[in-house]
């Protein structure tokens, strides 16, 4: 028989399913994937079942229902300013994932160049290379995860097509500030090039911390096109409700790849979420709490366990340096604590396809009940030798 495609045969089995499978046959705890061991809101759950009840079950408009866009507009002018037409420049889609993969599908051509700042998000890659383009990696540096300027400029080309910016940023918890994104912009327009932001984590930024969306800067509207969802603000990552905002231009091209495969999300899961995101102000203050303790709860439970974690600033996860614990890499580390400690964390060289630095530290998740982590401290407490 005839071969398969050359790309996809190149694709492997992704890190998050290794290291669930291992954990799994070992019955270790998991800090590993990024989704919560805990229900989202009841109240949200209920708008659902009620939408499933009241017949909201059939295929509906394959760019977003009308209530779920209007809700979407409304926010972006609400919370940033930002005015986008909920007819000609707001889609829906089945996650952030799939709003990411259209935008890629949408813009790049064979041969076109896509800067991607490492560690990054782990389908990028690969949607780049189904789409025919070259990935070109910009390393964010521990421990601030800050970017070199001239590796930057050096990464542009007169082939550059796209950059691709994750902020908050999976994994290190960074929030790229005005300056860094005044930069980044600066060279985005300079060479004409287009902005594809994720920004999913955008209400989980803690300590004052601020999440500035790239399209709010001069010049930047136009060629941005601004992607979230509501699975990390409202616990629900399984409902896969993601969006892409963009000019009409690039929002048709997104909707051509987005009709031409998923068609549509789920109809009662958008009419839910588009009541939950009308109340934002009342359920943001307590959610963003719960998870700021959860977050010093694990980084302190860490550190009393002999480890030396960075204080994430957003998302729910926390990075950890391994070099004064172990002399394996990150994945033979990630390995051993699974077997040896029952405690499932993601390897970061997972997240890099240029530099070797995500051989150095670990990822946990701390969107888990404090039972759980409280498990999993006391497991990696135990006398931590080398290991």
């Amino acid at each position: 028989m005839k071969d398969i495609s050359y790309i996809v045969s190149g694709f492997r089995e992704n890190i998050f399913s290794q290291i669930t499978n291992l954990a799994d046959k070992h019955g270790a705890i998991s800090l590993s994937q990024g989704y919560p061991d805990f229900d989202g809101p009841h109240w949200v759950r209920q708008y659902a079942q009620e939408n499933i009840e009241h017949g909201m079950n059939q295929t509906t408009s394959a760019i977003g229902t009308v209530s779920m866009r209007n809700a979407l507009g409304t926010n972006y002018k609400k919370y940033y300013d930002l005015d986008y037409n909920a007819d000609s420049e707001i889609t829906v889609t089945v996650g952030a994932t799939e709003a990411v993969f259209c935008s890629i599908m949408a813009l790049v051509n064979p041969g076109d160049e896509v800067i991607i700042f490492e560690p990054h998000f782990d389908t990028y890659l690969p949607a780049v290379k189904l789409a025919g383009g070259k990935p070109v990696a910009v390393t964010l540096h521990a421990p601030k995860f800050s970017f070199y300027e001239d590796e930057f400029e050096k990464a542009f080309t007169e082939k550059t097509k796209l950059v691709i910016l994750n902020s908050p940023h999976n994994p290190s918890g960074k929030i790229f500030n005005k300056k860094e994104l005044e930069l980044i912009c600066k060279l985005v327009k300079k060479h004409d090039a287009y902005l594809v932001t994720d920004e999913v984590y955008e209400f989980l930024t803690y300590d004052e911390q601020i999440h500035i969306p790239a399209a709010t800067l001069p010049g930047m509207r136009e060629r941005t096109i601004t992607i979230s969802s509501t699975g990390k603000t409202f616990g629900l990552t399984g409902w896969r409700t993601g969006w892409a905002c963009a000019p009409p231009k690039l929002s048709h091209a997104i909707r051509m790849v987005h009709q031409n495969n998923t068609f549509s999300s789920p109809h009662p899961l958008q009419e839910a979420l588009a009541k939950a995101l009308s109340n934002l102000d009342d359920y943001l203050p307590e959610f963003k709490k719960l998870y700021e303790q959860k977050r010093d709860f694990l980084y302190n439970g860490l550190k009393k366990a002999g480890f030396k974690p960075f204080l994430s600033k957003s998302t729910y996860f926390i990075l950890c340096p391994i070099t004064h614990l172990t002399d394996k890499n990150d994945v033979e580390f990630c390995k051993e604590l699974i077997i040896e400690r029952k405690v499932a964390a993601i390897p970061t060289s997972a997240f890099y396809f240029k530099s070797n630095e995500g051989e150095k530290h670990i990822r946990f998740c701390f969107a888990k009940k404090n039972e759980t982590m409280t498990n999993a401290i006391k497991n990696l407490s135990l006398n931590f030798p080398k290991i």
